[in-house]
């Protein structure tokens, strides 16, 4: 017994080196791999480099995050004296050298390197393997580029290296992305089902894009077929029924794609065969004379297709035989049931929430139209709606205010500060415009609105005219400031552009201001009397033709404002005004003559419905604005003071 023991103790220390030595043995470096796999870094394929950069990013080595960036970033070449790989950065004579392990290999002519180009789909591989070092890279640019890298591109050997990055990321809004690209690789990727679940449930009413490129995938279908009674295997999604959920020619197709029915007969291919198997007058036996329907040319080939002369094919009564003895159903791409029970729950509560943002983003829409058109109808309503006046150059007053806009800015290079000067400056250009067009021509018309018409008619074309002859007919810029960039983002469904939030909160600005000049000054008060009673007001010493040069210019002036507001997103050119007269007119005549409340009200009715058309037909803009005429041609049928007509002496003039 003690000589055994001796004997087990000399082993064991005989044993000894033989374990410290494998204990010790250093570990495969990156060069080492490098020059292992040569033939395959020297001319890579996407097919099979993989492996090869894997077990790079794999080794442990710090050397291997520089070779991989390096063979990247077209820095990996081959010494053509002695095949030796080296890493390659510019110098005045060639390239700087170093070799793989980090150590100065002195320098070389460029005749002397072969570099390395790695196509596309290499790079994409090396971009991928460097993703799990740069997550936990101290710049933070560097760990911002690899989460993007795996938001674009994302695989199942990215998760580890994620989730391993989480705890010791310092950056909050970084962190927050790392955890929400974790749970977007979990439910896709994590072998654990509960798991999966888990991070699915966790996104309940989340509408990201990306959240819903992830779910999509699990609830892919493919469409299979087996015959009759036959058990399907996988994740079954529903099941079809020729006829109902596929044709029979779909059907069919598929039947013969997965190899379960041979090819269908075409017609043409029906008639070759018999005419190429002709004996003594007969096909198969047939007389060609009773060869005179389909079902006997069928038989024919039938007849053909069992003494082997012809191939396998169906005839449309063989097509629906086999239809009827197969069944068909869709399958999950998931093959967890459980998975894809979660993501339609999930999905579906998505779906409910995205039509209600929806809904939100096209009534924000709407009532950002209804602004412009209320902003460019509320000077048309002082000179419509209160003097009766019918301009059809107040189009022409909009363009007026947008060209002094974009003037403006030629002088004044800062745009808030142009913006401050054009807006007030528009007002006053137009203003004296309208003056001027109301004492030249239009008090010698009042109350004769058809010679008003022609003779405005004429002025807009003039005027139009006269901006193409002074600033040409391309569109000119009318820039808006750097804060009003951007849109104010609720989600990834509702936003709406900052310019318009700024059109929005303009037009209420200019009803308040409106409001205040009818109801709190004496103007106002001058400018209601005249309206409704010009001889009785004449009678208490007001002016009638001073109070309409007034009201004239004023309504001019705000048009100018209004252009200055809508150059800022649209194309200032001098038919301008032509995009927006005819929905100006409408919104007065719909809301009400000569009602500021009943302007707004038509701004908010037109706007709407404009955006409500072009929702069901998004592609065609011009029918949205013929169907919104046509219904409002019948509008006024019914009611056709407008939604809030005037009452009393002033309703009847």
């Amino acid at each position: 017994m003690r000589a055994a023991l001796v004997a087990l103790l000399c082993l064991l220390l005989l044993l000894m080196p033989v374990a410290s030595h494998a204990q010790t043995a250093s570990p495969v470096t990156a060069a080492a791999i490098v020059e292992d796999n040569r033939a395959q870094i020297e001319k890579p394929s996407r097919q099979t480099i993989g492996p090869v950069i894997a077990a790079l990013a794999a080794s442990g080595d710090p050397q291997a995050v520089m070779i991989l960036q390096a063979w990247a970033n077209r820095g990996l070449g081959l010494r053509k004296s002695d095949g030796a790989f080296v890493l390659l950065s510019e110098a005045p004579e060639g390239y700087a050298l170093r070799g793989l392990d980090g150590s100065d290999a002195g320098t070389a002519p460029r005749a002397e390197i072969t570099e390395l180009r790695p196509n596309a789909g290499v790079r994409g591989i090396i971009a991928n393997a460097l993703v799990q070092f740069q997550l936990s890279d101290p710049d933070r640019a560097r760990r911002a580029e690899a989460l993007t890298t795996i938001a674009r591109d994302p695989a199942p050997e990215l998760l580890t290296p994620l989730r391993a990055s989480i705890e010791a990321e310092t950056d909050p809004a970084l962190r927050a992305q790392k955890d929400r690209l974790n749970r977007l690789l979990t439910l896709r990727f994590d072998p654990d089902a509960a798991a999966r679940i888990a991070a699915i449930e966790s996104f309940s009413g989340d509408l990201g894009l990306d959240l819903r490129a992830a779910l999509n995938p699990l609830l892919a279908t493919t469409r299979r077929a087996a015959p009759e009674g036959a058990a399907f295997d996988g994740n079954i999604a529903r099941t079809l029924e020729p006829g109902d959920d596929l044709t029979e020619t779909e059907a069919y197709d598929s039947l013969v794609a997965a190899g379960l029915a041979p090819p269908r007969l075409t017609t043409a291919e029906l008639k070759a065969s018999l005419a190429a198997n002709i004996v003594d007058g007969a096909v198969a036996g047939i007389p060609l004379a009773d060869l005179n329907t389909q079902a006997a040319r069928n038989r024919a080939y039938t007849a053909l297709e069992v003494a082997g002369t012809v191939p396998v094919a169906a005839t449309d009564e063989e097509v629906t035989q086999i239809v009827a003895s197969h069944q068909f159903v869709e399958t999950y791409a998931e093959p967890d049931p459980a998975i894809t029970t979660a993501a339609q729950e999930v999905l579906a509560g998505i779906e409910i929430k995205l039509g209600a943002m929806q809904t939100a983003d096209l009534a924000l829409d709407a009532l950002s139209l209804a602004s412009i058109y209320f902003l460019a109808a509320i000077g048309l309503a002082i000179t419509f709606g209160v003097m009766r006046v019918i301009n059809m150059a107040h189009g022409e007053f909009i363009m007026m205010g947008a060209y002094t806009g974009y003037v403006v800015q030629l002088f004044i290079p800062n745009y808030t500060l142009s913006l401050i000067v054009a807006l007030p400056l528009a007002f006053l250009v137009t203003f004296a415009a309208g003056v001027a067009m109301e004492r030249l021509v239009i008090r010698h018309l009042y109350k004769r609105p058809l010679e008003t018409l022609l003779a405005t008619f004429g002025i807009s074309i003039a005027l139009q005219q006269l901006a193409k002859n002074i600033f040409g007919t391309q569109a000119r810029p009318l820039t808006s400031p750097a804060w009003l960039d951007g849109a104010l983002t609720f989600n990834d469904i509702v936003s709406i552009s900052y310019i318009r939030v700024g059109i929005f909160v303009l037009a209420i600005l200019f009803l308040m201001v409106f409001l205040w000049l009818m109801k709190r000054t004496r103007l106002g008060l001058e400018v209601r009397a005249v309206t409704q009673n010009p001889s009785m007001a004449a009678s208490m010493g007001i002016n009638p033709d001073r109070i309409n040069m007034l009201t004239f210019g004023l309504g001019s002036g705000i048009a100018g404002i209004a252009g200055i507001a809508i150059g800022l997103f649209a194309k200032v050119t001098s038919e301008l005004g032509n995009d927006y007269i005819v929905q100006s007119f409408m919104t007065v005549v719909v809301g009400g003559v000569g009602n500021i409340w009943g302007t707004l009200a038509g701004a908010l009715m037109i706007g709407t419905l404009q955006k409500g058309i072009e929702w069901f037909n998004p592609s065609n803009t011009l029918a949205a604005q013929t169907y919104m005429i046509l219904f409002i041609i019948l509008f006024i049928q019914f009611r056709p003071r407008g939604i809030i007509a005037l009452k009393g002496r002033a309703a009847g003039d």
